[in-house]
């Protein structure tokens, strides 16, 4: 008789395995006896899956994904950890707690992510208890941060003082956070879910790009939500799908909660880390608008109102970075431009100082990794604005400067191909230098890999974080894809076939945005001129010359739960 080995757990079996064993929410005491104990007694358990639980991830040896094996790098003894703020609201007083937090644990770095989370790095084992402990006190938590479950519910910055608002849909956003959030009858689905929940009229917070999203519409006089399921990005990005329905406010509460059973349910996706996600119900199984609505419906118990007409924002700037009226008369808020979204501890308990020495102690974050002052007197505004380029952020920046977001990139991420954040810090400058006469808005983006954290295929032009050998080295390179967008001409950005060392990215933007400035149309921008070339044409525009296309690779590896934002 032969013994017959059992198979081999795939990565997708151990992690179902590790959730159906533990809940992690309840089990921090086990993070306290590794406080105790020291780095050394992390259980691998704890390091490969359950800290997410709790918003936080073993933190890379700044090298990336090409100095480990399948496509994840190497972890150091520090972790990264997100701090979720429902819906971006933010209290002077809690932003105080993150900024002596920041300064005492993580080396005085931290960054806004495009989720509205503020990111902390090089924290110590040691440091874990405490920090949450803090976080608890003044109402925040990294809980769902990360992990297979329901991650920080963003919404629109200017909740309740935007004048053209169609609802204040952030007690909502709050609420949805409150219950789905930490709740254990969701800590175990089957990856991530993302969800948007808002009033806003230009749609900041990008419904398009969420698993599920309630987006305020007028129906007469009276207002509800629209309702998207679907939408996501990382390697194979699919734009959210509008079902056929008209949510009023007092059901919003109840149709969140019943997507995200849905999600919960399906044991299907739980075969795949690649195919986790919503949107592969769509994308894979075969399901429609309206077999998903059918499927809501039936676990709401009653039918939905039919859907009514949208209008969705056209080529508008959604970062609310300046200084603007609120609809509170006589008050006003200030939006201060945070390049690639990275603060150190002091700035934060600067801006911590000036929201309650001009307004009312109240801060937003924003998914263009931003911070906004609100409830600031009018006639104070200016005198804010000019603290806070004392401080090192921008209220009035150029186009580049404003329109740059960076993910993580290889400086803490495992899975980063390239360094993004000096990066893009680097670009901003270089392109202010080389076409200062570019005054349009522009979305430029870079991820570090083809996960796609910093949101390239949504920008107008999006770099995507590459390796290629370059006079005998191995370097950073990027890969353009342009033409991304939001709102009423969403579309996924196109691959151009493009990809050269870092080094000489700023010349190819260069030469591109030169060549659209001599050859652009009246009523042109950056989205109409891109649509209007074909992907040869403009590949050539970035070369200065004909170029034949390059493939995109596809990831090294699938991406490991909870890493991607």
């Amino acid at each position: 008789m032969t013994d017959t080995a059992a198979p081999k757990e795939t990565k997708a079996q151990k992690i179902e395995r590790l959730k159906r064993e533990k809940n992690p929410w309840e089990a921090f005491n086990e993070v306290r006896e590794f406080a105790r104990q020291g780095r050394a007694s992390v259980v691998p358990e704890w390091a490969s899956a359950y800290f997410k639980w709790w918003g936080v991830y073993t933190q890379g040896d700044g090298v990336g994904a090409v100095g480990g094996k399948g496509g994840e790098g190497l972890a150091t003894e520090y972790f990264m950890m997100r701090v979720g703020i429902p819906n971006g609201i933010l209290r002077s007083d809690q932003l105080r707690v993150i900024a002596d937090i920041t300064k005492k644990h993580a080396r005085n770095l931290a960054d806004i992510t495009v989720r509205q989370n503020i990111q902390l790095h090089w924290l110590t084992i040691e440091s874990l208890p405490e920090i949450v402990d803090q976080l608890t006190v003044v109402g925040l938590s990294p809980k769902g941060a990360c992990g297979d479950v329901v991650r920080n519910v963003t919404g629109c910055p200017l909740a309740g003082i935007a004048h053209d608002e169609i609802l204040d849909a952030s007690p909502l956003a709050v609420e949805v956070a409150h219950q789905l959030t930490a709740n254990p009858e969701f800590y175990n689905l089957p990856r991530k879910f993302k969800m948007s929940v808002s009033g806003c009229s230009v749609w900041c917070n990008y419904p398009e790009i969420n698993d599920v999203a309630l987006t305020g519409v007028r129906r007469g006089n009276e207002v509800g939500y629209s309702l998207r399921v679907g939408g996501g990005l990382s390697n194979e990005p699919h734009l959210a799908i509008r079902l056929d329905a008209f949510i009023k406010p007092e059901q919003a509460l109840d149709v969140a909660r019943r997507v995200t059973e849905i999600f919960r349910d399906q044991q299907g996706l739980r075969e795949s880390r690649d195919r986790a996600r919503l949107k592969y119900l769509f994308m894979r199984e075969g399901w429609t608008a309206e077999s998903f609505l059918r499927e809501l419906e039936s676990r709401l118990g009653y039918r939905l109102d039919r859907g009514v007409d949208e209008h969705a924002p056209e080529d508008i700037l959604r970062d609310h970075v300046g200084i603007h009226r609120q609809r509170q008369r006589g008050f006003s808020y200030v939006g201060a431009s945070v390049l690639r979204g990275r603060l150190t501890g002091d700035q934060l308990a600067a801006a911590a100082e000036l929201a309650e020495r001009y307004g009312t102690g109240e801060l937003r974050t924003t998914v263009m990794q931003n911070l906004i002052f609100v409830n600031v007197p009018t006639e104070e505004a200016g005198e804010l604005a000019r603290e806070i380029h004392k401080i090192g952020l921008r209220v009035e920046g150029s186009t580049f400067w404003r329109g740059a977001i960076a993910c993580t990139g290889t400086e803490f991420c495992k899975l980063a191909i390239t360094e993004t954040k000096g990066f893009a810090r680097w670009l901003v400058d270089e392109l202010e230098e080389r076409v200062p006469q570019f005054n349009e808005q522009l979305k430029l983006h870079v991820t570090g890999c083809p996960n796609g954290c910093g949101q390239h295929w949504i920008a107008d032009i999006g770099l995507e974080g590459k390796k290629i050998k370059h006079n005998g080295k191995l370097v950073d390179a990027y890969y353009f894809c342009v033409g991304g967008a939001v709102g009423r001409h969403a579309a996924v950005a196109r691959p151009v076939g493009y990809r050269v060392p870092a080094t000489e990215v700023p010349a190819a933007l260069e030469r591109l945005l030169r060549t659209y400035l001599a050859e652009r149309e009246p009523g042109d921008n950056l989205r109409t001129y891109f649509g209007r070339h074909t992907e040869e044409e403009l590949r050539n525009r970035l070369s200065g010359d004909y170029i034949e296309a390059v493939e995109r690779d596809l990831p090294l590896a699938p991406v490991p739960h909870g890493v991607a934002e």
